[in-house]
């Protein structure tokens, strides 16, 4: 096994298994767990019964005869999720356990190793591979530390990163272009918030996205305000060089003079 692989120290891994793991999944999430088999896997978030999105992460199956599922999510986030889940658990046959010292979270350009658990980012095939595998399987790959390579095509693919362009507890489905990057299945039943997706999807009413733009300038630090004239309009989030995202009031941004920090933004 070789080749090259960046590994994303600011992951975390929740698994949840049991009996009853993917119908407690399927009532929860924004996407469809059901059907989750092989190399394949979801982009999804748990959200608050408003339809905040309180979590985002990446799903995937684990092969074996008792349903398990491993969660790829944010590192700073895993003890949180783990709880809020429990807070679901009721009588449903699951254990809920953080993983993360059992576990890497790697990703790569290129055809996917020989790694379990490895799958084409269900958000954007241009992302490259992924994989949640147990760290005693990585030892014969090449591991980049250095992730600003994957960043920049993060970037410029126009995927948000959770926590720095779009805020938990604040940003709805659409804002955070779950839409868009096949997070939310709209034919799924029901789930924690989906009202509140439903009626957003149905009547359009999403005003605000993470949008990619480009800077005149240096790129202002992420949380800067971004102003069409002094109207506040957004906010800046992740940059690579002069590329960026930003979260924006789409309808206030034709024919305006958009500056951040002083510096001119303009969408892509």
């Amino acid at each position: 096994m070789s080749g090259t692989a960046f590994l994303l120290n600011d992951r975390g891994v929740v698994r949840v298994s049991g009996p009853e793991a993917a119908d407690f999944l399927q009532g929860l999430l924004t996407n469809d767990v059901l059907g989750l088999e092989g190399d394949a896997a979801r982009y999804a978030g748990l959200l608050s019964p408003q339809g905040k999105v309180l979590f985002d992460f990446l799903v995937v199956r684990v092969a074996g005869d008792e349903p398990t599922f491993l969660l790829d999510c944010l590192g700073t986030q895993v003890a949180e999720l783990a709880k809020r889940l429990g807070f679901y658990k009721l009588r449903s046959k699951v254990v809920i356990a953080d993983v993360s010292s059992e576990f890497a979270v790697l990703a790569g350009f290129g055809d996917a190793p020989d790694l379990p658990n490895a799958f084409v980012d269900p958000r954007e095939a241009q992302l490259g591979w992924r994989a949640i595998a147990p760290k005693d399987s990585v030892a014969k790959l090449t591991i980049e530390a250095d992730v600003s390579a994957y960043e920049i095509n993060r970037i410029a693919l126009g995927v948000p990163r959770g926590g720095v362009d779009f805020a938990y507890g604040d940003a709805i489905v659409h804002e955070a272009n779950f839409d868009r990057l096949h997070g939310v299945d709209f034919k799924k039943g029901c789930y924690v918030g989906q009202e509140i997706v439903s009626r957003v999807e149905h009547r359009g009413t999403a005003r605000k996205r993470v949008t990619r733009v480009v800077f005149d300038g240096p790129a202002p630090a992420p949380g800067t305000e971004v102003f069409a004239a002094d109207i506040m309009i957004g906010t800046v989030g992740s940059s690579a060089g002069a590329q960026g995202l930003a979260m924006l009031r789409l309808d206030k941004v034709e024919g305006a003079d958009l500056k951040a920090g002083g510096v001119g933004v303009k969408l892509v």
